[in-house]
């Protein structure tokens, strides 16, 4: 009872501070000129995925791999089916082509590159000791050399989001301006209450799911990876509803963005981790879906009901999967 308590107080923390930190962000964006799609992929992006990052660093220095990589996995997989498909049910969602042509591609790049470094290439050319595997052989590694490398890749790609925000500054309407110190305030309110509430919510799914009988690796990947993707959830579903759509698209794909190449990078720095033949399908499934919904965006440059609806329909399948395996 104790845990459904801590449930319910965790997702009204999230819906509050996601409402706050929208306000606060697009104010931000608005009195600085910067687009809001800009806003979403940085400050937005990097606030939601502060439960992700929590978790998945308390997992490395603990040596909890599976939940650190499978929190990362996970996490994408939802942002992308399901925050962005229950996003477009409520309202369609028109995509920025700045994000059609740059944030999208790095998301599926990076994720392609992760995969081949980490076992990727190990399962394609058989190169195991192992005749047959199962899920849970690891077949390669994240190591510290290819965390430092997510890393500056990181770095780099926040620097190409600066440098492209000077260029739409000029073209920012003045609109109604909110105050910055307003702006900063709701921000940071909206972050505590983000970060709080998404914490209450992974312990308190955690406890439940273990009553269950859920391994690790199934924990992370559904119960704890749903639940630090909450406030990515709760903040684009808020965002699309205020009309936000630049913020609620830049969000998610944002988010995964700094999870693949931030939260996995920092993780193996601290220690590196080792990678199973389970974590290697998630990966092509990311991909996968991914490739999926960057065809729906580019196709009119929007994501409609019926493919947000498909969206969440996949999402649904991989979970079933994901139990059965």
């Amino acid at each position: 009872m104790i845990n459904i308590l801590l449930l319910i107080i965790g997702f009204f923390m999230l819906i509050k501070g996601a409402d706050l930190f929208v306000d606060g962000s697009s104010g931000l964006a608005k009195n600085f000129k910067v687009p809001g799609v800009i806003i979403g992929l940085t400050i937005v992006a990097l606030g939601t995925s502060a439960p992700e990052l929590a978790v998945s660093t308390s997992a490395a220095f603990s040596g909890s791999n599976e939940i650190a990589l499978s929190n990362v996995v996970g996490s994408n997989i939802f942002n992308i089916l399901s925050v962005l498909g229950i996003c477009a049910i409520i309202h369609p969602i028109p995509v920025d082509n700045g994000i059609i042509k740059r944030d999208f591609p790095i998301s599926i790049i990076a994720t392609v590159i992760v995969m081949l470094m980490t076992g990727g290439i190990t399962l394609l050319t058989g190169n195991y000791s192992n005749a047959p595997l199962s899920m849970s052989d690891n077949i390669g590694m994240t190591s510290r050399i290819t965390g430092t490398l997510l890393i500056a890749t990181f770095i780099v790609y926040i620097m190409i989001l600066v440098v492209e925000s000077r260029k739409h500054t000029e073209n920012e309407e003045s609109t109604d301006f909110i105050p910055i110190w307003k702006c900063v305030l709701l921000i940071l309110t909206g972050l505590i209450l983000i970060v709080a509430g998404g914490q209450a919510v992974v312990y308190s799914a955690k406890e439940i799911a273990r009553a269950f009988g859920m391994t690790e690796s199934l924990i992370g990947l559904t119960i704890v990876a749903v639940g630090t993707s909450l406030p990515e959830l709760v903040t684009s579903i808020v965002a699309a509803r205020k009309g936000e759509t630049g913020l609620a698209v830049g969000n998610a794909v944002g988010s995964n963005i700094f999870n693949l190449l931030l939260i996995l990078g920092v993780s193996a720095v601290i220690n590196p981790v080792a990678v199973n033949l389970a974590s290697i399908y998630d990966m092509c499934i990311l991909i996968v879906i991914s490739i999926v919904t960057y065809i729906f965006s580019i196709t009119k440059k929007n994501i409609n009901r019926i493919e947000g609806a498909i969206m969440v329909l996949l999402y649904v399948t991989d979970v079933v999967f994901a139990i059965v395996r």
